[in-house]
């Protein structure tokens, strides 16, 4: 017998990848979808899914509604990809994000407890909620120090998690999941952000591309390999949380001058901290400036995730790396942009 599961959160990067390979897997697939997204579905669309996806209306803030559709669907298997999700927007709108990335997963929580407690649970958590870790690799054991509304949130969702699973004896797991990519990340995410303005700017466009700190690290995958993490957990035999990462981690200028490179640029930089300026080499055309504006009013440390009870437990490992992602994202936009299809 097929299994049902629900997608909280579809019409992002993650709910498209999760989809596909649901769908494939044999799965029947419930998205569910806020009342304003309905007609917001590119990436499903884009990735030839939306026609085998049972979309419905949900909002993660009202309880009775999330038992409602659990009771209606009997779903086996649940994925929380929702909520507010970007750390810069996290410091204008803090609460928010408290109520859609915190409360909004403890109200999925109680719901799976209502109506039974059978549904498996996965729930994206984020290497925000490390945040002031001192340097090294991060495992699932590193104390949790959030430096920013939306890991205070995620916080708060990662250890009702945790909860509730002791208490109440839900099968849910937290994917603690380093940043990942993809052509559908959102455009006010920096990875986009940089590999469609150059793409941009590679057709002919004329903007200069706005950058906070160069010098910031991450530990970047690809999308399609962490959705393949979030499904063997809720495959495993016993509930766990996981981090779930590349253990390599690179600068915000790494990935310029990777982007840059892909679409036929070779910056050269001039200048210090925010007078930094990057020019193609070849023509001595202006194409990254520094703008105050886009600095974190705290940064996490550099972080890179160790995921080796991913690797042991569940048989996990990325597979793309971080030169063939960023040439698939600069890619994808070049071709966006050449051709002026749709951005998102």
């Amino acid at each position: 017998m097929s299994k049902t599961a629900i997608i909280i959160g579809i019409t992002g990067q993650d709910g498209a990848y999760l989809s596909r390979l649901l769908l494939e897997n044999g799965y029947r697939v419930i998205g569910a979808v806020r009342r304003s997204s309905t007609l917001t579905l590119p990436r499903l669309a884009e990735m030839r899914v939306i026609d085998d996806i049972d979309l419905r209306t949900l909002d993660i803030q009202e309880l009775p509604n999330i038992c409602r559709l659990l009771e209606e669907t009997g779903a086996d298997e649940i994925y929380n990809l929702g909520a507010q999700s970007s750390v810069q927007v996290s410091f204008a709108q803090p609460i928010y994000t408290a109520e859609t990335a915190g409360l909004g997963t403890i109200r999925l929580l109680e719901a799976i407890r209502l109506t039974g407690g059978q549904a498996r649970l996965f729930q994206a958590s984020s290497s925000e909620i490390f945040g002031r870790t001192q340097g090294g690799m991060v495992t699932e054991a590193t104390p949790m120090q959030p430096r920013s509304p939306y890991g205070v949130a995620k916080l708060l969702a990662h250890w009702s998690l945790v909860n509730y699973r002791e208490a109440h004896g839900l099968f849910s797991c937290s994917g603690l999941m380093f940043n990942h990519e993809s052509p559908y990340r959102g455009l006010e995410f920096v990875t986009r952000k940089i590999t469609a303005n150059l793409a941009l700017m590679a057709c002919g466009g004329q903007k200069i591309l706005r950058l906070g700190s160069l010098d910031a690290r991450r530990d970047w995958s690809f999308a399609g390999d962490m959705v393949q993490a979030m499904w063997l957990m809720l495959q495993h035999d016993q509930p766990d949380d996981y981090v779930v990462a590349s253990g390599i981690t690179h600068a915000v200028r790494d990935w310029v001058n990777a982007a840059a490179s892909c679409l036929g640029f070779d910056i050269q930089w001039e200048g210090e901290g925010v007078n930094e300026r990057g020019f193609d080499r070849a023509s001595g055309r202006e194409l990254v400036a520094i703008d105050k504006n886009f600095f974190r009013p705290s940064e996490p440390e550099a972080l890179a995730g160790d995921a080796d009870r991913a690797r042991k437990r569940l048989g996990w490992s990325p597979q793309v790396n971080f030169e063939t992602l960023v040439e698939m994202m600069a890619k994808s936009d070049y071709d966006r942009a050449k051709s002026g299809g749709d951005w998102f």
